[in-house]
């Protein structure tokens, strides 16, 4: 049954991690090393069971491929899942075990912090092997990605706003925002600075009020954002929230924001959009500064250099936008051929990741 799911979309790797001493239960996925090694972060969850793990943690590698290849990165995909319980389960053997395991990999997978886990944790894991990364800044670490990933959202949001309006200016422009966090809280900067105007809404409270006060939003509730009179909505909360109810309320001319799975149902909901005229900017597209920063980091970060690949977003849409328009097919559909092409590309030069292909970590 395993092996028919990996061959189902050409998986590469699948191990499983056990340690009883630390207690330690964990599967590491390679899904593709075509372009480089696999990036993916480190996810802890109490999972029901372990086919649930298993299915989880294939579902996120084979997304970290695309996100990776859409994203222009020299990386392919991978994730680990851990079962347990974040709040109770961690120890530092735990963590260095789980580094003992990525450094047998030899380089194939690269970790990173996910759902569950922690700088920390990652610190932990740095003591046994490399091949991590978004560990402390004493490292070399590029600190909290939030700040990039809101810059590369507010790319992509002004390279939609061209497909959408004519020109990229969203100066004017307004920007309904559901969910004000971290990632939000930064975008929304972003284009306060601009001139566009802001409504908002999140079952924060303070979060609200934040954005009220600093950007002069206007504050409505959870249910009323999708709709209201808007040019774009930016979806920076829950996934699935584009949906068979919510799609036909919306007014706006596009969707783009930094929630992961916006659209619940990928291709039925993709087209629902584009037949009410929605420009729709692929999620995973949007919200991939983060990634890109932390991948910084294995060439021994560099904030410079590291902000102008994240400006870079903007034109990975351009790309997106043409192949939608080239094939007749919606943003998303186009995201997935962008990361599909530029892997069988490589194809034709190298078939999978070797480590002697790699150029060593230049911060260890």
């Amino acid at each position: 049954m395993i092996f028919e799911k990996m061959e189902q979309y050409d998986y590469e790797q699948l191990v499983f991690c056990h340690d009883e001493t630390s207690g330690l239960k964990a599967i590491i996925c390679i899904h593709d090393t075509t372009l480089g090694p696999a990036l993916g972060g480190c996810r802890m969850w109490n999972y029901e069971t372990e086919e649930e793990a298993i299915e989880d943690v294939l579902r996120l590698a084979r997304g970290m491929t695309y996100k990776n290849a859409a994203a222009g990165l020299d990386l392919g995909g991978g994730k680990t899942a851990i079962i347990g319980d974040a709040s109770k389960d961690k120890s530092e053997a735990f963590f260095r075990a789980l580094g003992r395991y990525i450094q047998s990999l030899g380089g194939r997978y690269i970790t990173a912090e996910d759902v569950g886990t922690t700088v920390s944790d990652m610190d932990l894991i740095y003591q046994e092997t490399p091949y991590v990364c978004g560990v402390s800044e004493s490292y070399g670490s590029s600190g909290n990605p939030s700040p990039m990933t809101a810059l590369g959202v507010y790319m992509a949001m002004k390279r939609t706003a061209k497909e959408a309006f004519g020109d990229d200016s969203l100066s004017g422009k307004t920007v309904a925002v559901q969910g004000v966090g971290n990632v939000s809280y930064g975008l929304c900067k972003y284009l306060h600075e601009e001139g566009a105007k802001l409504i908002v809404t999140d079952i924060n409270e303070d979060a609200v009020n934040r954005a009220v006060t600093d950007f002069g939003a206007e504050a409505v509730g959870i249910d009323d954002i999708y709709s209201v009179d808007a040019d774009i909505f930016a979806p920076c909360a829950l996934g699935g929230i584009l949906n068979d109810d919510t799609i036909p309320e919306l007014k706006v001319a596009a969707v783009c924001g930094s929630a992961n799975n916006q659209l619940l149902d990928d291709d039925k909901h993709g087209r629902m959009l584009e037949e009410r005229g929605i420009i729709y900017a692929p999620d995973y597209v949007t919200n991939c500064g983060g990634v890109i920063t932390v991948a910084d980091e294995l060439q021994g970060y560099n904030a410079e250099r590291a902000e102008s690949k994240v400006r870079g977003i903007y034109d990975q849409m351009d790309k997106i936008f043409s192949i939608a328009k080239r094939d007749n097919v919606t943003p998303a559909v186009a995201a997935d051929r962008l990361a599909e092409e530029r892997i069988k590309s490589m194809m034709h030069v190298k078939s999978t990741f070797s480590l002697n292909e790699m150029t060593p970590l230049s911060r260890r």
